[in-house]
């Protein structure tokens, strides 16, 4: 399946939310999607914005567990296990899976 990143071109996720999470490492992510954004620096420490070949877009980020939000309490971004997916329909998450788990 076909699909670029932020790092490719610019993707709209505006409209996108939380519609399921995936349990993989960050190496993996990066192996696949390439550099994540820094994400919103509040709440989230990284982010991978997705937009597949038939326009179908999706999002791969923490939420309230990194560094960012908790300080010295939170875990690193490299050891993040648990990541949320966002998109506009839970069809991104086999599209998400099928790229990663191939």
């Amino acid at each position: 399946m076909k699909f670029k990143t932020h790092n490719d071109k610019e993707v709209n996720t505006g409209g996108t939310s939380l519609v399921g999470t995936i349990d993989i490492n960050f190496n993996k992510l990066f192996e696949v999607f390439g550099e994540p954004t820094g994400s919103d620096g509040y709440k989230s420490d990284a982010e991978w914005e997705i937009e597949f070949e038939d326009g179908t877009v999706g999002t791969i980020y923490n939420w309230k567990d990194g560094i960012n939000y908790n300080g010295d309490d939170g875990t690193p971004t490299e050891e993040i296990t648990h990541w949320h997916i966002g998109g506009n329909s839970k069809e991104v998450i086999s599209k998400i899976k099928s790229v990663l788990f191939v």
